[in-house]
């Protein structure tokens, strides 16, 4: 089980965001909940996420999430939907 981050860089306002999905639920909720960041979770239908700032990004990598890429990080929340 493990939480993921992928490489993506886009932009929401001034902060470039990223991914971050889980193997499920309740480790993705848990990492949001240990980095701090509000509930933006994006409920999509076959690849639930969150959208991260690169400074969570890091945070995240530093509590034990994997980078990976995109591609993989859309089957591994594909897997977390199911």
């Amino acid at each position: 089980m493990a939480v993921y981050v992928d490489a993506s860089s886009y932009r929401i306002g001034r902060m470039m965001m990223c991914h971050m999905a889980a193997d499920t639920l309740d480790e993705l909720h848990g990492m949001a909940d240990r980095l701090g960041v509000k509930r933006w979770f994006q409920n999509k239908p076959g690849a639930p996420h969150y959208d991260i700032c690169k400074a969570n990004r890091a945070k995240a990598v530093r509590f034990g999430a994997v980078e990976v890429s995109r591609r993989v990080l859309l089957k591994k929340a594909q897997g977390c939907a199911a």
